[in-house]
């Protein structure tokens, strides 16, 4: 290799795109919503995987209410208003599957709804 060719491969262009945060954001959730739903595949509960992965789920939404409540967020009240409550029903839904008493496909359906919404307003 001569220097050229040295300095083409080292400074050239990268292959890897720059990610927005929306589409880090996507990304975010759709690791979770894998994981939860890997977790309940085949009809049998994976509960310690089940359990890590509401844990996870439930600290992405604890960090979405308090982005939410920065007065310098730049979302509609109404929006944050809504992200609010949905940090509030994750959390206490969470609560109830780790107890036995629900299932996660409705975190599932929330996480899947903003994630539409992410790639939406790509």
């Amino acid at each position: 290799m001569n220097a050229t060719t040295n300095a083409m491969a080292a400074y050239g262009r990268t292959s890897t795109p720059t990610k927005t945060d929306r589409g880090i954001e996507f990304e975010v959730f759709a690791e979770v919503t894998r994981t939860i739903a890997a977790s309940t595949q085949s009809g049998k509960i994976n509960f310690p995987k089940l359990a890590s992965a509401l844990h996870v789920n439930r600290r992405l939404w604890i960090a979405l209410a308090t982005d939410v409540l920065d007065v310098k967020n730049e979302l509609s009240p109404n929006l944050r208003a809504q992200i609010f409550y949905l940090s509030e029903f994750v959390n206490d839904h969470t609560r109830k599957v780790l107890k036995g008493n629900a299932n996660s496909d409705v975190l599932r359906e929330i996480n899947l709804s903003v994630m539409r919404g992410l790639n939406f307003g790509s």
